[in-house]
């Protein structure tokens, strides 16, 4: 598979001595590219959502571990990390919900506590590794996915899983560039995904990078375009599974799951290994992060809602086990998600 056509983009380049972000805030219309210098300007881009996107944010906090590193005196790297302890703080609390960010931040503490004087060069070794791998398993999942879309199919993808969350390629969106490029995938559509519109901004500008023609809808359309029998497959990301196969990912997933149950549409999750969690034994037990008000009060700074309206933002929801067909991960494809199908896999 010609995997470079459709691969162009990437939000995430190490400098040496910075990290180059691709603000995500300004896309389509602006390509902007936000130097971050030290691990609080990442942890900061990370909250702001200049990055955006669970392996994406998990190797950005790595990289900025590194920078807080290259200003940090430590004789070996046992006593890195116990000087580097408030920057791995930050950069955790930077997004809760994700898991690939608790990960990434874990595996690059590992390192450090086992290296010796070398422990500079360990750690950017481990976060360079730790994006060579994910792009390398978004093209395995790619082809995996695919794989499993019959020829001539539709689908529909909700909030952005593409190159821009990614290190390239892209999970759910891999998934479509490999089964676009193989002749599975002839129609897709993307939501447009409130309140900040990733499906709208990011996935259908992405597409169109690729030359993947994308139709955008309404969150709200969902149902409706699945009763037309346009698609056939919902196809998306995730932000955390847990060890039952329950999965919380963008808002708006769950109500679109409901509705492909409902029309006979079949639902694949698509996920690095990172992104489970099998210490979290089901969705009840995630911490969903709610984000500030404005964001759904506002647009682009603009108030549309009249003074003294309040809003309830929660950022993700829970989609359960029941109503995804398979989870898709570079390991393999777990169908009929349930604890045990889980740990075959995952235990």
């Amino acid at each position: 598979m010609d995997f470079d056509r459709y691969d162009r983009i990437r939000p995430i380049r190490w400098q040496g001595d910075r990290l180059n972000l691709l603000d995500q805030r300004r896309l389509p219309f602006e390509t902007v590219v936000l130097e971050c210098r030290d691990s609080d300007a990442v942890a900061q881009a990370i909250r702001d959502l200049v990055v955006r996107g669970a392996p994406a944010i998990g190797i950005a906090a790595a990289w900025g571990l590194v920078l807080a590193g290259q200003s940090t005196e430590a004789a070996d790297g046992r006593e890195a990390l116990a000087r580097l302890g408030p920057d791995l703080a930050r950069l955790r609390a930077a997004r809760p919900t994700a898991v690939n960010l608790m990960w990434a931040l874990d595996r690059m503490a590992r390192v450090l506590a086992g290296a010796g004087a070398d422990w500079r060069e360990r750690l950017e070794r481990e976060a360079q590794a730790i994006a060579d791998e994910d792009l390398a398993a978004n093209r395995r999942m790619g082809a995996l996915g695919a794989a499993l879309i019959a020829p001539g199919s539709g689908v529909l993808t909700h909030c952005n899983t593409g190159s821009l969350a990614t290190a390239g390629f892209g999970t759910a969106l891999g998934v479509i560039r490999a089964g676009v490029a193989e002749g599975r995938i002839a129609r897709v559509f993307a939501s447009e995904t409130r309140p900040w519109l990733q499906g709208a901004r990011l996935t259908v500008w992405e597409l169109l990078q690729d030359g993947i023609a994308a139709t955008l809808i309404a969150d709200g359309a969902g149902a409706h375009l699945m009763n037309t029998g346009a698609v056939q497959w919902l196809v998306v990301g995730a932000d955390r599974i847990c060890a039952n196969g329950d999965t919380a990912n963008k808002i708006g997933t769950y109500a679109h799951a409901i509705a492909a149950r409902h029309h006979g549409v079949r639902v694949m999750v698509v996920a690095p290994s990172s992104t489970v969690d099998m210490a979290t034994a089901r969705g009840e037990d995630i911490e969903i992060e709610l984000r500030d008000q404005a964001e759904l009060l506002s647009v682009s700074g603009l108030r549309t809602v009249a003074e003294g309206v309040q809003a309830w933002n929660p950022v993700f929801d829970i989609t359960p086990a029941g109503l995804i067909d398979v989870i898709v991960t570079e390991r393999g494809v777990v169908e009929r998600p349930d604890p045990a199908a889980m740990a075959r896999l995952f235990g």
